[in-house]
């Protein structure tokens, strides 16, 4: 166990690396931030300020050398346009785009994992049909078109829900949530169901794919002659067989909701990280660009070690690092 969380270890350093060498030469290459960020009439002494003020003056391999020393003491350098530490503003940003996925996330989980059980069980049910086609425009209409759609149907129309921003919020422990106010809770309602269709379309499919195949098996064959009832068939042997492949891809898609938010953080002026990256990619605000890009490749590494820790309590047979 101790060689596998080592063996992971090493493997979340060597993918930062890369990546932080990928994205700080790509964003020397794109451009110079300075010429977004100062006007036309700026002097060429003001010019000559700010890019030593940013250490831009320095030759690229100095100045990757600089943020990699720098980021191993957890400074990962002051914004461009903000001047505040990038670390503290990505930190500033995540409990939003942490409640807008997880919420997104449960929604996926609940409305997904039923309909594919469902479509899965009744596969020539008229209802299993409406299902699975309704779970086809998730895949197929693009999430800024929905998004839209939404804001025009319960914002602008009914007027049943906001249509921007996150409402009201209490501390939770020292972290601002919005889910446990009523203003709060009806902000969150149109960006968690407009992140999560897409997944919730993802899993409907895949679970009943999985019931399909599970009911071809013979130990549910052997389990109906032994006459145990339809309910208690589908709940201990059906479905949690059916989880063991359902819950890697549910792992990753969990990574992908925080990670990809951007749209509709965008759409909604939900103020999340995504937002915070838009717009600095935008100005080419290379220190929040770094931080928000190593911080996503870390919460995608925890969340694939307890994805393989999951899979050991789901299913025995698998052991982590090839114990026996």
């Amino acid at each position: 166990m101790s060689r596998y969380l080592l063996g992971r270890f090493g493997q979340t350093l060597l993918t930062l690396f890369v990546m932080s060498l990928l994205v700080f030469g790509g964003v020397y290459l794109v451009g110079n931030p300075v010429d977004l960020l100062l006007s036309t009439s700026a002097t060429p002494a003001e010019r000559l300020d700010v890019i030593q003020s940013f250490g831009l003056d320095k030759p690229v391999w100095e100045q990757y050398g600089l943020f990699v020393v720098n980021a191993l003491h957890g400074d990962m350098g002051n914004s461009f346009i903000y001047n505040q530490p990038a670390l503290h503003l990505i930190f500033q940003r995540m409990p939003a785009t942490l409640e807008l996925a997880l919420v997104a996330f449960v929604l996926a989980l609940v409305i997904g994992i039923p309909l594919g059980v469902y479509a899965g069980l009744r596969p020539e049910g008229w209802l299993s049909k409406t299902i699975m086609t309704v779970s086809i425009f998730g895949f197929s209409l693009p999430t800024f078109w929905i998004g839209l759609m939404m804001i025009m149907l319960f914002s602008v129309k009914l007027g049943v829900l906001p249509a921007s921003g996150r409402g009201e919020t209490v501390d939770v422990f020292g972290v601002p949530v919005s889910l446990f106010t009523a203003d709060g809770l009806a902000h969150l309602i149109l960006p968690a169901f407009n992140l999560a269709l897409f997944k919730i379309s993802l899993i409907i499919r895949l679970t009943r794919a999985g019931v399909l195949e599970c009911l071809q098996q013979d130990f549910i064959r052997f389990a109906r002659a032994k006459g145990l009832s339809e309910s208690r068939i589908v709940l201990v042997h059906v479905l949690k067989n059916t989880l063991i492949p359902l819950i890697t891809v549910i792992g990753l898609e969990l990574g992908s909701l925080i990670a990809f938010a951007v749209v509709t953080e965008t759409i909604y002026a939900w103020p999340g990280m995504g937002k915070l990256i838009i717009d600095s990619i935008a100005v080419l605000d290379r220190p929040v660009i770094l931080a928000y890009l190593m911080i996503t490749v870390v919460m995608f590494s925890l969340i694939n070690l307890l994805v393989d820790v999951l899979y050991v309590l789901v299913d025995p047979r698998v052991r982590l690092g090839g114990e026996a």
